[in-house]
């Protein structure tokens, strides 16, 4: 069966034939030949022609076959190699190639309006909610705190001795967080959040009282669970998003107090202590402070500075007005992105709680026992795992460095994008 490549063979050789006998010819009655001998030499020279033109031929077929065992050898391996690329992928390696940016060509690709958010290890994220969608994020966090107290009722003779009464206090809390935040973003730049928290508290204290009769330890357990404080807040993006700057979040965060306070649980008289764990401040609250974030590949930097005033009211039971303390805050961590699903952070905070106060001690019947302020340090780490494009899982973990601090802080985030 001929194939389409030998038509122009028979052409070509068609046109050499021909060529050849003018050739020939015109050879021929140039030298004069004529007769027998002139035809026998223009036979010579198409026979070699002929087979010029076979040999041709067949290198043509050989570089025509030798081009089809090429082809068919690049498409085994590039068979091969998207094989090989699938198994990395499966395999949690490089899921595809990188996709050619769409834009027309020569114009570079717009910049997002904010830098990606790496995990998540403060109560305030690093990156607000794309324009027009719906964030619901619930939360569970876990909180330990073991406090040893030593309280001394007398007087000292000698810094070694001292005379009076001795009690000794171990209390140990637990307290179990569940909540459900909302964000949404009016704006690129711009966001509303709100927040609603069930708090479960458990607290067991040993008391012992040194230099009396007795020896014997005191447990005394209590617990509470309930509404927490609602919170309402609001972010805006101070500045634009240029691909290699920092961006600085602006935010005003109001604290209500629907939770139980420490003032309104009732108090066991003959201990002093709490017979129910309150789930609320008590305090209205306002804070007010400004976040950033700084990427430099492959290292994204953030932070931020925050204060929160609680304002004093008057809580009865005798106690009259009080002034809760003020916190400011500060924190700073550094996030690294492990591959296109999963992040790491860490970071340090700290927090100082201003002192607790009495307005008018003279007129209260109770006095509030005197207290300084305290100092509040956490090291943090978190990470985070992209599950789908619309939902993350974000757990956190702080330790307190701080004899104020609570001992372990485990947060547990799982955002959905709506």
């Amino acid at each position: 069966m001929e194939t389409d490549n030998e038509s122009p063979a028979r052409v070509a050789m068609a046109l050499a034939i021909g060529l050849g006998m003018a050739v020939a010819g015109a050879s021929a009655r140039a030298q004069g030949i004529d007769g027998e001998s002139g035809l026998r030499a223009i036979e010579h020279r198409l026979e070699e022609g002929a087979r010029r033109l076979q040999e041709l031929r067949r290198q043509l077929d050989d570089a025509q076959r030798r081009l089809d065992e090429d082809r068919r050898e690049l498409e085994r391996m590039a068979g091969r190699s998207e094989a090989y690329l699938g198994g990395l992928s499966a395999r949690g390696g490089p899921p595809q190639l990188a996709q050619a940016p769409t834009g027309p060509v020569g114009e570079a690709p717009k910049p997002p309006d904010q830098p990606a958010a790496s995990a998540r290890i403060f109560d305030e994220p690093t990156a607000l909610t794309p324009r027009g969608k719906l964030v619901l994020e619930p939360t569970y966090q876990f909180v330990h705190a073991t406090d040893n107290r030593i309280a001394l009722v007398g007087y000292s003779v000698i810094p070694a001795i001292t005379i009076g009464l001795i009690d000794v206090r171990r209390v140990s809390r637990d307290i179990h967080t569940l909540s459900v935040t909302a964000r949404y973003g009016v704006t690129g730049r711009f966001e509303l959040e709100g927040k609603l928290p069930w708090v479960s508290a458990s607290s067991s204290t040993l008391t012992r009282p040194l230099a009396t009769p007795s020896v014997t330890d005191s447990f005394f357990d209590s617990n509470g669970s309930g509404m927490g404080d609602i919170e309402l807040a609001a972010r805006y993006q101070l500045n634009q998003f240029r691909g290699d700057n920092a961006v600085y979040i602006g935010y005003l965060r109001y604290k209500s107090r629907t939770g139980e306070g420490p003032f309104e649980v009732p108090i066991d008289p003959a201990t002093g202590l709490q017979q129910e764990l309150p789930t609320g401040s008590g305090f209205h609250g306002l804070q007010a402070g400004v976040t950033f974030l700084y990427p430099s590949d492959p290292a994204v930097f953030f932070g931020g500075i925050a204060y929160m005033h609680n304002f004093s009211r008057d809580v009865g039971n005798g106690f009259g007005r009080i002034r809760p303390g003020g916190v400011t805050d500060i924190n700073l961590g550094m996030g690294l992105a492990l591959n296109e699903r999963s992040s790491f952070s860490i970071g340090y905070q700290h927090s100082i709680v201003g002192r607790t106060s009495q307005s008018d001690p003279a007129s209260a019947a109770r006095l509030l026992a005197p207290s300084g302020s305290l100092q509040l340090g956490t090291l943090r780490f978190g990470i985070a795992y992209r599950v789908t494009q619309k939902q993350n899982v974000n757990l956190s973990l702080g330790i307190g460095v701080t004899d104020d601090s609570p001992d372990v802080e485990l947060t547990l985030r799982v955002p959905w994008s709506l």
